[in-house]
Parts: C-alpha cells; structure tokens; sequence
C-alpha cells in the first residue's frame, strides 16, 4: 500500500506547485504557448517576426513536384535548388538578411528536399547559411534532416541550399 501512496502523494504535492497549463519553460517563447521556430533577433539569417510558425506556413503550401533523369543525390539536389519555390504560393519568405530568402519543399523523383534559395542564380548568400540551415532543418520545415546540405555556387557564396527530408 506505501508503494501506491507515496508515488501518488508526492506527484500530487508537486503537480500544486504550477499550473499544468502553464507551458512558459524551456523550449517555449511565452507566446501563447508555441514553440520557438526561428531566430527572434533581428539582423539573423532567418529571421522573421515571432507571430510567424513557418512549419505551419510551408505546410500549407504544395510541394513542387519534379521528374529527372537524376539519380545521385547531389545532382537530384541541384535540381531541387533550381525548382524550388521564389513566390508567395510556392514558398515561405525569410527576411532579415540583405537578400530575401525562400523556403519551399521539392520532391525530385519522389525524394522530398526542404530548399532555401535566394530569387536568382545571381543572387548570393555565405555558405554559413546553409550550415545553419541544415542544423536547423527540424525547425524551418518540421522535418528531420536525412542526409547533408547540398549547395548551389562558388567555395564562398550560394544561391540555393538544399537538404533531404525525413517526414515520417
């Protein structure tokens, strides 16, 4: 019988410390109880202001589909890159650096990539995005990340940053 009540006692006197409801810990911004996505600091490479869940956004948009005779990864993801989304109905836009960035998924013969890409080839940014890209995937897309980031571009600036996807 102590083995019973005292389990239960002291989660009882514990759950009346705090609000159960109350999620404003650790992993939580305060507002209104969702989860951190992005960076709040402005000036960030992916910044955007924190009303924004962009998960939630680019789950509301299509994925582009694509069909190539590419079959290594690498160049399956420079397909990716050069198909991914550059509009307000085929991808979320990301502010806070010089250049726009755009988030968008793209499926490549079936295989599911989270792209971000500036408007154009011409358009560049450091390859430091792509690196926190990558690391940050699961927050930009909700997805894990199955694998590297492929980049489009020169040794010290891309146009485009590509990973795949783990949606399962």
């Amino acid at each position: 019988m102590k083995k019973i009540i005292l389990p239960a006692l002291a989660a009882l006197t514990l759950s009346a410390c705090e609000d159960p409801f109350n999620r404003q810990g650790v992993g939580f911004t305060g507002i209104d109880g969702e989860p951190r996505t992005i960076s709040e600091v402005a000036g960030a490479a992916a910044f955007i202001p924190p009303a924004t869940n962009v998960p939630a956004e680019l789950a509301e948009l299509p994925t582009i589909q694509v069909t190539s005779d590419k079959t290594e990864l690498e160049k399956m993801a420079g397909v990716a890159i050069d198909n991914g989304g550059r509009s307000d109905t085929t991808a979320v836009q990301l502010s806070g650096s010089a250049t726009p960035l755009f988030l968008s998924t793209v499926a490549v013969n079936g295989k599911l990539f989270g792209v971000l890409r500036t408007p154009s080839n011409s358009n560049r940014v450091d390859n430091s995005v792509g690196s926190i890209f990558g690391s940050e995937t699961e927050r930009f897309t909700g997805c894990l990340s199955a694998g590297q980031v492929y980049r489009k571009g020169s040794s010290g600036k891309s146009s485009g940053f590509a990973v795949p996807l783990n949606c399962s």
